[in-house]
């Protein structure tokens, strides 16, 4: 089984933090629809994946800035390439374009899943961010999304802003917790070169973030939402019982998909490939036949990394048994003094982060890692 990933980049307006691939220019969007049916129908006559799609993931940018007659000619072609045997199909959507209008054509579409970021309750850390919603346009929004029969919603959380405190994060995570959805992501405020944000960190250079601050986040989200019967199953995600995302699972446990679009990945088993990242240039290209696309054949080391770098985010842990002799010598000699002073747990074949090395788990990653 596969998942299928459509890139949507546009946005009518742009987020201070966000470092993905987007575009204000909302009047190439007919354009750009038509370049990814097109790409679809490409990628089934020359790609050699005869994989069987079981996700499909509409992210950004906002694809709920796709029109209704838009969104109906995507998963025309979806189905018509791909087929409708999805069983997990997601779509990104900002609050404030939840009408109940917009809510009825999703679920019409058979979309059964919705990612929305919520990013913070508080009016005027969303302003700071540049979102458009208000924090009152959450509970709306997913009440919508329920009326209209879609009962798998996700939100985005963040945290690490500036001057925010403690109990600033506690109201937003209870918050979310109010609203009773089945899955929640967080994720802390990071500073990306090329964004708005690291142009404001360098005038406001007394910024930083509090590492002890941050680890103390960490640990009451991971507290507060375990407490209320999710299940924390990869390092910035929370689901409950039955509600993890299937489609993101698919990049942590080594599974194939396809990526569609201007930056959009794919990924084979063997080999990982990534569209331009110039909406112009995509379009341009697709309208030729062409995938405007570069593509690199992983080496045995570079898949090892990846693997450690994925799996070992979730709760579920690296699967020893599906590495190479060589990799698995390697993986369990460097693990071991940290199996020994409780940061990574080894039971049977598997190896998974503990809650302490949760909080080091980059560190612990990077010393698995082939150099």
């Amino acid at each position: 089984m596969a998942g299928l990933y459509i890139h949507i980049p546009f946005c009518a307006s742009r987020c201070i933090y966000c470092g993905f691939y987007s575009t204000t220019h909302l009047d190439l969007r007919q354009q750009y629809v038509d370049a990814v049916c097109r790409e679809m129908e490409l990628r089934s006559i020359s790609d050699d994946f005869t994989e069987p799609i079981s996700t499909v993931y509409l992210g950004g940018g906002t694809p709920s800035q796709l029109t209704t007659a838009q969104l109906e000619q995507l998963f025309l072609y979806i189905n018509k390439v791909y087929g409708n045997q999805a069983e997990e199909i997601t779509i990104e959507a900002n609050p404030d374009d939840v009408t109940p209008e917009f809510a009825a054509m999703l679920s019409q579409l058979g979309i059964n899943r919705v990612s929305m970021g919520a990013q913070t309750f508080d009016d005027a850390r969303l302003r700071f961010l540049h979102r458009r919603h208000t924090s009152a346009q959450v509970p709306i929004a997913v009440q919508r999304l329920r009326d209209a029969g879609i009962h798998n919603i996700s939100v985005d959380l963040m945290y690490g802003f500036p001057n925010e405190t403690l109990d600033d994060w506690q109201h937003d995570i209870e918050a979310a917790l109010a609203l009773n959805v089945e899955h929640i992501s967080a994720y802390c405020l990071m500073i990306e070169e090329g964004t708005v944000l690291y142009q404001w960190s360098m005038v406001n250079s007394q910024w930083s973030m509090d590492e002890e601050l941050e680890r103390q986040m960490y640990e009451l989200l991971i507290e507060r939402l375990t407490d209320a019967g999710y299940e924390h199953y990869e390092i910035s995600n929370f689901a409950k019982p039955g509600y993890r995302s299937r489609h993101n699972s698919s990049y942590w446990h080594d599974v194939p998909y396809i990526g569609i679009g201007a930056a959009a990945h794919s990924y084979d088993g063997t080999c990982r490939s990534w569209n331009v990242a110039d909406i112009r240039e995509y379009i341009a290209a697709i309208k030729q036949g062409e995938r405007p696309a570069e593509c690199e054949v992983l080496a045995p080391d570079t898949h090892y990394n990846d693997r450690i770098t994925t799996a070992l985010r979730t709760s579920d842990g690296l699967d020893l048994t599906t590495l190479t002799e060589g990799h698995h010598r390697h993986c369990l000699h460097e693990a071991e003094p940290f199996i020994k002073n409780g940061l990574l747990n080894l039971t049977g074949s598997r190896l998974v982060l503990t809650r302490r090395g949760l909080f080091v788990s980059d560190m612990v990653m990077s010393q698995l890692m082939m150099v």
